[in-house]
């Protein structure tokens, strides 16, 4: 039997359970692998309209990831894995501006290029946030700056006015005293994909359980893990002292109504020009440990 893949995702625990030995004092034989290397900046930028749900149809290569909820539920539905459903996660983000720029609140953020991630949290989560401010044809999203650190490295060198932003960046924009306009914290998920024995994925996120605690105590003391996926350039600058501890996982079940309130809203919101949104099903679409 091949060995459980474990991809690190912008977030502090599996670089925390790595270190304390929980995923070999689960039992679990596993091989860690480094998707976002600070050392292999050419995997910061996917290109225009290319986004976390793109990376799901491709395939990933880790046996369970992560994304927004959005996304993975629409990717689940669509048949490109499994949403885990026994747990989520909550991460910070927001849209941030210039520390000089003249926008001073969401309202004036109407008709403004705002750089996010395509079909990413990104994406739904500006919207999420700016709606109850303007109609939908005033928010201006601009998918030509790439993922998560191309816009970080945007919005820093002033090459874009404004970017959506979470989990480490979130609070190296704030060290660096940009502008935080308007809070966007959304919801993540997580998929199982290919064909991984589920005793396996039990024991990977009993390491996560136990990463959480440790970071939920003791954050100051993991928050140096954010430089391994940050570009090389920023790392002089970084006070990662400061900054807190981003993506939270949260066990309590992604329920059928989440699932289903969210399926609406995308479809709603015209997320998905084509208007597939996969079958719908929860049951079809979920693994979950609860059901067992």
């Amino acid at each position: 039997m091949s060995k459980f893949v474990i991809q690190p995702h912008f977030r502090l625990h599996e670089w925390v359970a790595e270190e304390k030995g929980y995923f070999d004092q689960a039992g679990l034989d596993y091989e860690f692998r480094e998707a976002m290397s600070s050392k292999k900046t050419g995997g910061h930028q996917l290109g225009d309209k290319v986004g976390a749900y793109q990376t799901f149809e491709k395939g990933r290569d880790s046996d369970v990831s992560c994304a927004c909820h959005w996304t993975v539920n629409v990717a689940a539905s669509s048949g490109h894995g499994k949403l885990f459903a026994d747990a989520y996660s909550v991460s910070p983000c927001a849209i941030f501006v210039a520390p000089d720029s003249k926008v001073k609140s969401p309202k004036d953020l109407a008709g403004v290029p705002i750089s996010v991630g395509y079909q990413s949290g990104s994406h739904y989560a500006t919207i999420q946030a700016l709606e109850r401010y303007m109609p939908q044809s005033d928010i201006n999203l601009s998918f030509a700056d790439g993922l998560l650190f191309s816009r970080l490295e945007m919005l820093v060198d002033g090459k874009v006015p404004a970017a959506a932003l979470f989990s480490g960046p979130y609070y190296f924009l704030e060290q660096l005293g940009f502008r935080k306009i308007i809070d966007s914290t959304f919801m993540m998920a997580s998929m199982v994909t290919g064909d991984p024995d589920m005793e396996d994925v039990k024991k990977y996120f009993s390491a996560l359980r136990r990463a959480q605690r440790d970071i939920d105590l003791r954050p100051e003391l993991y928050t140096h893990y954010y430089k391994n996926e940050f570009p090389i350039r920023f790392h002089d600058q970084m006070d990662t002292d400061r900054w807190g501890p981003g993506e939270r996982i949260v066990f309590e079940p992604y329920t059928k109504a989440t699932f289903e309130e969210s399926q609406a809203w995308i479809a709603e919101h015209g997320i998905f020009p084509d208007g597939n949104l996969g079958s719908g099903d929860y049951a079809k679409s979920i693994v979950s440990f609860a059901a067992e």
